[in-house]
């Protein structure tokens, strides 16, 4: 009798080995998902991943998330454990829109859809981009200047130009500004969207033009960097907008500092939004190359009125 039971046992343990019963490792995901995200430096990010996790629980998926960091090598090598691991999909927030080409045609090669969130990726085969509408966000942006310039004045891009989104908010502010003659940009400078960085190109810029009179940052540490630039000059006559809405450029913005608003972005609705697609994507569902999330701006006035 106690041999039988021991070769039940024995049964019912490979039987699970070489079938199904495997998945419970993994706590019972149906698919896994390699995510690399461009840092987790940056609070937008660390949103964007809660958007993807509360997402992939409600589809039972597993997600495997690292971050680039801002080192392309490092994301390739991302991309590639993720490839050699045999995952269902891979997220991409590209470190460097057409560096990560590379990468991307790996997991192309092996049959691994792949999908970029907020920052598109010009090289390799994308399923859909999932992102916001950077383009509008920048219009918004120029907008906003243009009219509290009373539509006159010398301005200044704190650029990033090495990511796609950056290029779209770029082009957004230049039509905008475009339709107001009596606004000239005046130098477009790589703040590399970090403060430090920000904080001396802006300074540049304020250095070699005595009377500029506003400056759009294409984040917030950009931004912010702008703002302390403005600060170590005593040029309290500048006007700063930023990108992204993040709790310190929110606080400067209260505290009616240079910077009078921030086009605010969604970056939890940003993964959910990308989570969904895959789910889709996986139930045969055709989907759109690119996939917007709205955005919208705050000023100190909105602000206040959207306080609990």
């Amino acid at each position: 009798m106690k041999h039988a039971i021991v070769l039940v046992i024995v049964g019912v343990m490979l039987g699970c080995l070489f079938s199904s019963c495997g998945k419970n490792d993994r706590g019972g995901a149906t698919k896994t998902i390699g995510v690399t995200l461009l840092t987790r430096g940056h609070l937008f990010y660390r949103d964007l991943e809660e958007g993807l996790k509360a997402a992939a629980a409600e589809q039972k998926y597993e997600l495997i998330i690292t971050a680039g960091e801002f080192d392309l090598g490092k994301q390739i090598g991302q991309i590639e454990d993720f490839v050699a691991r045999k995952v269902d999909a891979i997220i991409v927030c590209p470190v460097d829109s057409k560096g990560i080409g590379a990468g991307i045609k790996k997991a192309n090669e092996a049959g691994i859809p792949v999908f970029t969130a907020d920052i598109a990726a010009q090289e390799g085969v994308i399923v859909s981009h999932i992102a916001s509408d950077n383009t509008a966000g920048g219009r918004l942006a120029g907008e906003f200047l243009a009219r509290i310039l009373n539509g006159a004045g010398k301005v200044a891009i704190v650029n990033q130009p090495a990511i796609t989104s950056v290029l779209d908010r770029v082009q957004g502010f230049r039509e905008a500004i475009a339709k107001h003659p009596g606004i000239a940009i005046v130098a477009d400078v790589n703040g590399q969207g970090v403060r430090d960085r920000s904080l001396e190109a802006a300074s540049d810029v304020l250095q070699a033009n005595p009377d500029l009179k506003g400056i759009f940052g294409i984040n917030d540490d950009s931004a912010l960097g702008a703002l302390d630039a403005v600060r170590q000059f005593g040029r309290s006559g500048v006007v700063i907008v930023g990108y992204d809405a993040t709790p310190p450029a929110v606080d400067a913005i209260l505290r009616e500092s240079a910077l009078k608003a921030d086009v605010i972005q969604y970056p939890k609705k940003i993964g959910a939004a990308t989570v969904q697609a895959i789910a889709d994507h996986f139930a045969g569902k055709s989907l759109p190359s690119i996939i917007p999330v709205e955005v919208g701006i705050v000023d100190k006035r909105a602000l206040e009125q959207s306080a609990p």
